[in-house]
């Protein structure tokens, strides 16, 4: 379904009538997104999320929202988790798309749930890795950014949970437990660390560089 087409997303609701929607679609390629891609950001951001919005409370739908931490500015102290009363203050093109997009499904709908998560990864990433490490002695990774990764699975069981057991409606944050703030090119090491490639930091981001933002 492309959630940009409105006509396309009334025209499933109105077949499937879902009593839950899980909306994960989003243009995550947060450096695109500041110059050539600002045109797909804002379609699938905010005009598709929208779309989703109008068409779950036309049905009656709960509507659970994948957000951001982008939505903050990002100048807490390394260690310090973002609260779900802190005000957003996006920097980027994708942090202020999300965050319109937050509003919408806030405005537009009566049920649903807005979950702020944090440098999602899956298998994707760990692929990436390891192929890269098949055909590279040295691999250059991004440490110029702090977080706290999310697995894909803790975020799936989150989800579920929160529409299993028809927790209250609103906001909520989500990361993987960690002792202090780590960085892709931590991630990166930690992926690689029984194999022979070098993992070399490097600062600042750089597009050409392997990065985890999204």
């Amino acid at each position: 379904m492309d959630i940009t087409n409105a006509e396309m997303v009334e025209e499933v609701f109105a077949k499937v009538n879902p009593t839950l929607v899980y909306h994960c679609a989003a243009h995550t390629a947060v450096d695109v997104a500041e110059d050539e891609g600002k045109e797909l950001d804002f379609a699938i951001n905010i005009t598709g999320t929208e779309n989703v919005a109008k068409a779950s409370e036309k049905y009656g739908t709960t509507l659970v929202y994948i957000a951001t931490d982008y939505v903050f500015d990002g100048k807490k102290p390394i260690g310090q988790e973002w609260e779900v009363d802190d005000l957003p203050d996006p920097q980027t093109e994708y942090g202020r798309t999300k965050q319109m997009g937050e509003e919408l499904v806030e405005n537009l709908t009566s049920q649903h749930y807005i979950i702020r998560t944090a440098w999602v990864f899956g298998k994707n990433f760990v692929f990436t890795m390891q192929s890269l490490s098949q055909t590279h002695k040295t691999l250059t990774v991004v440490n110029d950014q702090h977080g706290r990764p999310t697995w894909t699975r803790t975020l799936v069981e989150f989800m579920t949970y929160l529409t299993d057991n028809q927790k209250e409606y609103g906001y909520y944050h989500l990361s993987n437990d960690a002792a202090e703030d780590t960085t892709c090119c931590d991630l990166a090491v930690e992926i690689l660390k029984d194999s022979d490639v070098e993992v070399i930091p490097v600062n600042p981001c750089k597009f050409q560089q392997v990065s985890c933002q999204g």
